[in-house]
């Protein structure tokens, strides 16, 4: 028996899988070349043609995050700033394959060098639209991984990740990829264990021979191949352990947060599509913490209708229960085109309320459909990386406009409370310069990164950035201090809220209202009532 070989990675999504390796990087699509350049072109067509038929059929049997990558492919497909570099290959002798190709690794490379995670991690989705269109070209379906597989490669194409059958287990184990990604959104909403970033720990070299079984700790985010007994049954008490906790969560959802001192806390969710809803009782939690408004700046600026039904479906969803909405966070890893600038470093750049503030014509559009519905529900508004008081109080004389004008022609509205993000560290220093604002949202994504100068999703700096450092748990402190002295509202609605191995730590920090992934909700509220605070 070989030696055991161990990886270690990131988590990006908890849980356990025990099987047999598939190699994701077996690609072996042979291509016939044809007779003439218009040939190729007709192959190439039609290759992108069955390619989004594939894709629109995948689309009906999903939904939410999974649907709108598949729309992206389809869009992707069919823009010619992606074919025409192919059509243009063909024309001057290439064959569809080659053109193909050529003209999409291109574009992924770009993807690839880019220096922003949120762009890198958009590469594995060009890399599956080439793929799509080479399987075409060729003719040949991919070969199926073996149910409860362990698929071990450089990345995963997200439509490779929705063809899996995952009810019979299994996991995804990357030597690349990204939390970010958009297959890690799909792998945590769907339960599959998957570990990024893996790189071989202590003495060995990368695996040769993808034989035999492998478990995959994505709890901890590591890999074990040719694993002994010994390794095998620690593994399964491991595992074990992690289903009687996930098991045990279930029966925390229903009921209200509380310590094991008897302090209740607040736990609301963070939702990215007013459809997420759909699949909430609101009974299981306290609002919704944080509602995201950038998946509506897709491919056109959305008009104020759109908006306003958007917001007043999940204000009517919530009911008395409050909903707090964030106004457009375009910029840094959210491009929108026509609305969002080019810059050499955009997470420092004009983005969130400096780019709200910058293009008013947009940002009033926003400001009119929330005023409108806010009759609907208990409206919150908050705006993304603040860090003067002035920003927020140009936004806050923006929503006062809107209102009037609004009113003056006779159109029912309601002014929400308006609070701001705590992510910028000059906010969270000096809470006292922004203390006309109604509520905190400390994002500690964002304000980490920033403390700490380091990418949560950058393998290489990964183990700077923890919210649990004391730098960012003294600001998380100071900030919700002061909250309580002037009776302003604090939560938390980063990642770092449903982390169970963070909550003691967040409410030891004086934190008392949360708001998490609706897949965490079980798990959060379980781990609360743990902590002796």
């Amino acid at each position: 028996m070989s030696e055991p070989l161990r990886l270690q990675g990131i988590s990006a999504s908890a849980g356990y899988a025990e099987g047999p390796l598939f190699d994701l990087d077996r690609i072996a699509i042979a291509y016939a070349c044809k007779e003439n350049a218009d040939d190729e072109k007709a192959a190439l067509e039609t290759a992108i043609a069955i390619a989004t038929g594939r894709l629109a059929a995948l689309i009906k049997v999903a939904d939410g995050d999974a649907a709108d990558i598949l729309e992206f492919q389809i869009a992707m497909l069919g823009d010619d700033a992606l074919s025409g570099p192919a059509f243009a290959a063909i024309a001057s002798g290439h064959p569809a394959d080659a053109a193909w190709r050529q003209a999409l690794d291109a574009e992924i490379a770009g993807y690839e060098t880019s220096d922003q995670d949120y762009f890198r991690a958009r590469a594995a989705d060009i890399r599956d639209i080439r793929d799509q269109v080479l399987r075409a070209l060729a003719e040949d379906g991919e070969v199926q991984a073996p149910a409860g597989a362990i698929l071990y490669g450089e990345d995963i194409a997200p439509t490779r990740f929705l063809e899996t059958d995952w009810s019979g287990g299994g996991g995804i184990a990357l030597k690349a990829g990204s939390t970010a990604s958009h297959v890690a959104m799909l792998a945590r909403s769907r339960g599959v264990p998957m570990v990024v970033g893996l790189r071989v720990v202590g003495p060995g070299n990368s695996p040769a021979n993808l034989a035999g079984i492998a478990l995959l700790d994505a709890e901890h985010g590591g890999i074990v191949l040719s694993p002994s007994k010994a390794e095998i049954d620690a593994f399964r008490r491991s595992s074990s352990s992690f289903a009687a906790r996930r098991d045990r969560a279930g029966i925390f959802l229903t009921r209200p947060a509380v310590t094991r001192t008897g302090v209740a806390v607040r736990v609301q969710v963070n939702i990215a599509d007013p459809s997420d809803v759909d699949g909430i009782d609101i009974a299981t939690c306290d609002g919704v913490g944080l509602m995201r408004t950038e998946f509506l700046f897709g491919k056109t600026l959305p008009d104020e209708e759109t908006q306003y039904r958007a917001y007043r479906k999940v204000l009517e969803w919530a009911g008395e229960k409050p909903v707090t909405i964030r106004t457009v966070d375009a910029g840094g890893d959210k491009p929108v085109p026509g609305f969002t600038v080019a810059e050499g470093n955009p997470f420092l750049g004009l983005r969130g309320i400096r780019l709200s503030l910058a293009r008013p014509e947009v940002f009033r559009v926003q400001i009119r459909a929330l005023l409108r519905a806010a009759i609907h529900g208990s409206l919150k508004v908050m705006f993304p990386m603040i860090a003067i008081v002035e920003e927020y109080r140009q936004a806050a004389a923006m929503f006062a406009e809107e209102q009037v004008a609004l009113a003056a022609r006779g159109v029912p509205q309601k002014m929400p409370p308006l609070g701001i993000m705590v992510e910028v560290p000059s906010v969270a220093i000096v809470p006292e310069a922004f203390a006309e604002a109604a509520f905190f949202s400390i994002g500690s994504n964002d304000l980490t990164q920033y403390v700490m100068a380091a990418a949560r999703d950058n393998t290489a700096v990964a183990h700077l950035n923890s919210v649990r450092h004391p730098a960012v748990l003294r600001l998380v402190a100071a900030v919700t201090a002061f909250g309580m002295r002037e009776a302003i509202p604090v939560s938390l609605c980063g990642d770092a809220g449903g982390d169970p191995a963070a909550i003691p730590s967040l409410l030891e920090a004086g934190l008392r209202d949360l708001s998490v992934a609706p897949a965490q909700l079980a798990m959060a509220k379980a781990a609360i009532a743990d902590v002796s605070v």
